[in-house]
């Protein structure tokens, strides 16, 4: 008996699971500042108004025993006036906070800090956390160090200068991942600064970041022209939603980066758009586009005229862009070719491939802002009453009309029907359930 509790003893040791981790109720950060804590441990936030509280969050926990800062009551924790959270440590988990109403001057609402390491932010809501003055310049999250996860959590309301969530870049790659948040309403800022996340920054943008974007939902974001800015290489953007907005998802800076299967509904809405492609070895594959308004650099796919002998602020010119499988329905500008063209800017993109795409269009589905441009089109379908075809082969004409889901989209020729992700996962926070909400396809 006492060798098998001897046994037992060890093999809790052994997987970390020990008996010594312990539950902490604190009220303030000053509580929360004075605790050691160790893998394992929890740290209970007093349910109630937390106003003007600089919450650090420092401590080392461990793989499959982090350490945890969340409400004793999930959903009755509320932060506002200058609170914020910093997030400081390895293997730390923050759950179910809520920052409402809140207003600073500058910095970021949450950081992850530049120590920071598979740390994760879940289940946690910043709404209208807006200065009075709408050209106070501040964050709401700030993704620093590496291997971090922001997951299930609500954005909404931002109304002041500055990116919702920025992904910092420093020497090594971030492999951050952002997953079925909800990014609701931002109304247009009227500059730039306005963007919804942005992975990197201009001087930044040859570094690589590893950072995949999935599975959100990007409801209305309209702050500026881009919604999602990529500035910096090797990033994944797949399976997200961006829904009625006047905004893009654009690989701004950077190389190497692939989006796919994203979904961009526009509903008519004026000045809806989808992907815009700036640098080299782009991949665009198997997204779906729907009656989206904009054109040029906010058509449904754009692919940029460059700068000569660009800075790295500059538009870099287009190299190797490879964009197939795409289904592209009823938008006005389905493919825009040498968008942003100028006497200053009119490098033209190199070696782009356009293949087995879907377009209906009631118009020409090519655009093309510069006609020195060459682009390799093969296996296309184009359903279109008016596609002229002069500019190569790589089309096939279809009359047949393409079938709809139970939800509302087209399906591809021999494509079974599917429930997209945001009719079956859960996309926010839990108090939030997204599932109830709809999304209304015209």
């Amino acid at each position: 008996m006492r060798k098998a509790i001897f046994f037992s003893l060890l093999c809790l040791l052994g997987t970390g699971l020990s008996a010594t981790a312990k539950d902490y109720p604190v009220s303030s950060a000053k509580e929360l500042s004075a605790l050691n804590l160790k893998p394992g441990d929890r740290v209970l936030m007093k349910e109630g108004e937390w106003k003007d509280q600089q919450l650090k969050f420092k401590a080392n926990g461990m793989k499959g025993r982090p350490i945890v800062l969340m409400s004793a009551n999930p959903g009755k924790t509320t932060l506002n006036g200058n609170s914020t959270l910093d997030i400081d440590g390895s293997w730390l988990l923050v759950d179910g906070l809520s920052f409402i109403k809140g207003s600073l001057d500058s910095g970021e609402v949450v950081n992850f800090s530049e120590k920071s390491f598979s740390c994760r932010l879940t289940n946690t809501n910043i709404t209208d956390y807006n200065n009075a003055d709408d050209k106070a310049d501040y964050t709401w999250v700030s993704l620093r160090g590496s291997h971090n996860r922001v997951d299930h959590c609500l954005f909404q309301g931002k109304s002041h200068q500055g990116v919702t969530m920025v992904v910092w870049l420093s020497e090594k790659p971030n492999y951050h991942q952002i997953d079925h948040n909800y990014f609701g309403p931002r109304p247009e800022l009227g500059r730039n600064g306005g963007e919804t996340i942005r992975i990197g920054t201009s001087t930044w943008s040859f570094h690589d970041s590893f950072t995949i974007v999935e599975q959100n939902i990007f409801e209305h974001c309209n702050g500026e022209i881009e919604a999602v800015s990529v500035k910096s290489g090797r990033n994944i953007i797949r399976n997200n939603l961006f829904y009625e907005c006047k905004a893009t998802l654009t690989l701004r800076h950077g190389n190497h980066s692939e989006v796919t299967g994203n979904y961009f509904i526009g509903n008519g809405k004026p000045g809806t758009g989808g992907v815009r492609i700036i640098g080299e070895d782009h991949r665009v594959h198997d997204n779906y586009f729907q009656d989206l308004t904009g054109t040029g650099n906010s058509a449904a796919i754009s692919v940029m005229a460059g700068l000569p002998n660009p800075i790295l602020v500059s538009h870099w010119q287009v190299k190797n862009a490879v964009i197939t499988d795409n289904l592209v329905v009823n938008c006005k500008e389905p493919f825009a070719i040498a968008a942003g063209y100028r006497k200053d800017r009119y490098l033209p993109a190199l070696n782009t491939y356009f293949a087995k795409n879907i377009i209906v269009a009631n118009s020409d589905p090519l655009k093309w802002y510069d006609e020195k441009v060459v682009v390799k089109f093969e296996d296309n379908l184009i359903f279109s009453t008016s596609f002229s075809g002069e500019k190569g082969r790589g089309f096939e004409l279809r009359n047949e009309q393409l079938k709809k889901s139970a939800d509302g989209l087209f399906l591809r020729p021999g494509q079974a029907d599917f429930k997209p992700f945001w009719k079956s996962e859960q996309v926010g926070p839990i108090s939030f359930l997204y599932l109830n909400k709809k999304i209304i396809i015209n």
